[in-house]
């Protein structure tokens, strides 16, 4: 079984509810995970829009989420530790999530969700880095990776 990432609140490619956005209160959305790889003993979320205008934007990072965790509850706290997980700075320049908000009248932005699972216990960071800090890290320690994609526009 492969890794599988999904989300109550849309389906992927489906279309992200504002009260996941700026537009509502920028509250997580509810994601579940299954199939985790033998050998898992981390994973690690992404979220990043690669249609905004100035290039790829960082929206979230959570990383050393223990290997038994298989769900992030809608409206996550943000907040830099969440028990032995952490969350990155986003690109908003702070801790935790931070929805979609695409300028108005850019059309459809694709929102993805990333789920890694990794070979390590800790990528062993410090506190306030940034997500792609945190991508990069992870990167040699990928077992196994699936994404989910949200769309919203303004």
């Amino acid at each position: 079984m492969s890794l599988s990432l999904k989300s109550s609140a849309f389906s992927d490619g489906g279309r992200i509810p504002a009260q996941h956005t700026c537009d509502g209160n920028n509250a997580s959305p509810p994601l579940t995970w299954t199939g985790r790889p033998e050998g898992t003993r981390s994973f690690v979320l992404l979220c990043d829009d690669p249609d905004a205008p100035t290039g790829t934007f960082h929206h979230w990072g959570l990383y050393d989420v223990p290997p038994e965790v298989d769900r992030i509850d809608a409206g996550c706290p943000s907040q830099a530790r969440l028990g032995a997980a952490r969350q990155a700075s986003n690109d908003y320049g702070r801790a935790g999530y931070g929805g979609p908000c695409p300028p108005k009248g850019h059309g459809d932005h694709r929102y993805r969700f990333k789920l890694l699972a990794l070979d390590v216990d800790s990528l062993d960071l410090p506190d306030g880095v940034g997500i792609p800090e945190v991508a990069a890290a992870a990167e040699p320690h990928v077992i196994d990776r699936t994404e989910l994609v949200g769309l919203y526009s303004r």
